[in-house]
């Protein structure tokens, strides 16, 4: 089976940084696209960043320029780096795997969720 393990989140006043990991086992890691996604409360799941599995990046436009999402094939793991945080990042956040097509396309593999929380 595939597991996606989060860890790294927490409670951080506005400005600050953290760096959210996901570990993933029981597949081929390197094949595929890793995405975030964020999730607050009332709102629909959304789209953070996301990387190919050539490397290549993209973010949504609310966090552009402030965070960065890279991968380490040789350790199974993809991070969220994440900067001048903003009391709007509050959300839960999933890791998971996919596969990019022009866009990003997720799996039903998703990690288990770790909690942001920004103060201000």
């Amino acid at each position: 089976q595939v597991q996606l393990v989060e860890s790294g989140g927490g409670l951080v006043q506005a400005g600050g940084s953290l760096r959210l990991s996901c570990a993933v086992s029981g597949t081929i890691f390197r094949i595929y696209a890793m995405g975030w996604f964020r999730q607050a409360p009332g709102k629909q799941r959304e789209l953070v960043a996301s990387i190919t599995s050539g490397g290549s990046t993209n973010y949504a436009d609310s966090v552009k320029g402030r965070f960065t999402i890279s991968r380490d094939n040789t350790k199974n793991t993809v991070y969220l780096q994440m900067n001048s945080l903003k009391p709007e990042d509050t959300a839960v956040y999933y890791c998971n795997a996919g596969f990019y097509s022009g866009k990003y396309n997720p799996t039903d593999y998703w990690g288990q969720g770790t909690q942001v929380t920004v103060s201000s």
